[in-house]
């Protein structure tokens, strides 16, 4: 069965960086485009990269441009997303999911950001 399983998450200073990965399984990874979401406290998730099948297509929400890069390794069916430049509002729970614009899949555990000095 379908599983996402992100890891990377952390406590870091307004500034930093943070790489998360999404480990797939139980689906052909090559086959979805792949996603990274979050959710703030009382907010709702949302979208905040996508990346294409072999990925040439990326999309990033506005509030992240220019900071953070999703890429995919199909050979180890992860994807990751490199966090630059951090915020304290970039805190949240991250997530993955298989899909480009809307999620396709099952929720994993999500992984823990927090950014603060």
């Amino acid at each position: 069965q379908e599983q996402l399983v992100e890891s990377g998450g952390g406590l870091v200073q307004p500034g930093g960086s943070l790489r998360l990965s999404c480990a797939a399984s139980g689906f052909t990874f090559s086959n979805y485009p792949m996603s990274w979401y979050r959710q703030a406290p009382g907010k709702e998730r949302e979208l905040v990269a996508a990346i294409g099948r072999i990925g040439s297509a990326t999309n990033y929400a506005d509030s992240v441009k220019g900071r953070f890069t999703i890429s995919r390794d199909n050979a180890k069916n992860t994807v990751y997303l490199q966090m630059n430049t951090l915020k304290p509002e970039d805190t949240a729970v991250y997530y993955c999911n298989r899909g480009f614009i809307s999620p396709l899949g099952h929720w994993g555990q999500g992984t823990q950001v927090t950014v603060s000095s």
